[in-house]
């Protein structure tokens, strides 16, 4: 694995590798302090051209504690946010980083960038994908429910966005039943579904007769960024998807409610639900650092491989 760009790229043994590295890492967090050090004397640069902060100090922290520095570059810092080409920006780090982890809009530039600059590069969103969330959320599943396979996993809401579409490839791989259950205009395409053959990805328009029996309760933000325009519309039309407590009830008494953060009470989810199961959705995203170290550690082994 030189580079850590969609779920879709990955295989199920590297998926599972992840995710099992990013639950030893966690358990040896406090003994490894200081000694594990695979990043050591490197540099990493995190190029962010939307706002953050999961992503954000979770990465951060996480090259740290492996033993690198890294430097935060937003658009406002760099010649990218006057014009100039991902393609020059890509030739002249590559040259001075040892790693980039690029957070943006166009999935396009993060594999430009990754080709061109010759470092190892990580997605940490884009509006295709969110790989380094969906790591995490596998991890949660693990630690919660012992694993994923035979599970069943509704994602309720915005079933085209870029989460939702990790979580189809997560499904293709993994071998677990995922529901996408939103309305017809926020489902994806017949020909982005017609990619998944295993028969585990499939949709609905009742969320409540998704949720009969599921395993885990999966949401996001129904106004993602750059879809502010389209706010009031996009809350009449999703408002039936909310995970509320009527829907916890249908789903197995040991279901995961889970939310990738940022959470807006009373739109997507309910305040009293978040509350309740807040200590899953709050373990979910202190996983983003486990789960992207364990990413960090494989890419920096390839890269020493290489060399």
């Amino acid at each position: 694995m030189q580079h850590f760009l969609s779920i879709e790229e990955l295989s199920a043994e590297q998926l599972i590798d992840l995710i099992d590295l990013g639950q030893s890492l966690k358990l040896k967090r406090k003994i490894n302090a200081g000694k594990y050090l695979p990043l050591a004397h490197q540099c990493w640069g995190l190029i962010f051209t939307k706002s953050s902060t999961r992503t954000r100090v979770s990465f951060e922290i996480g090259v740290r504690e492996l033993g690198g520095a890294v430097m935060f570059l937003s658009d406002r810092d760099l010649q990218l946010g006057r014009g100039e080409p991902i393609e020059d920006t890509a030739r002249v780090l590559g040259r001075m980083l040892h790693g980039c982890i690029i957070r943006t809009h166009d999935h396009a530039d993060i594999a430009r960038f990754a080709e061109l600059s010759e470092i190892p590069t990580i997605n940490a969103l884009d509006d295709d994908e969110h790989p380094c969330q969906i790591l995490a959320d596998l991890l949660t599943i693990k630690e919660e429910l012992g694993g994923w396979e035979g599970r069943k996993v509704i994602f309720a809401g915005d079933t085209d966005c870029n989460v939702a579409r990790s979580w189809m490839w997560a499904a293709e791989r993994l071998n677990f039943e995922l529901v996408l259950a939103g309305p017809k205009e926020f489902q994806p395409s017949a020909e982005y579904l017609g990619k998944f053959q295993s028969g585990n990805v499939r949709t609905e328009d009742d969320l409540a007769e998704a949720a009969k029996g599921a395993d885990v309760l999966y949401t996001d933000v129904w106004v993602s960024m750059g879809k502010e325009e389209e706010a009031s519309s996009r809350l009449d039309t999703l408002h039936p998807y909310q995970i509320n407590q009527s829907i916890v009830d249908l789903a197995k008494p040991s279901a995961l409610v889970m939310h990738c953060l940022p959470a807006y009470r009373g739109k997507e989810i309910t305040a009293d639900v978040l509350e309740s199961h807040a200590g899953t959705i709050f373990q979910e995203a202190e996983n983003r650092l486990h789960a992207q170290k364990a990413v960090l550690v494989r890419l920096a082994e390839e890269r020493q491989g290489l060399a």
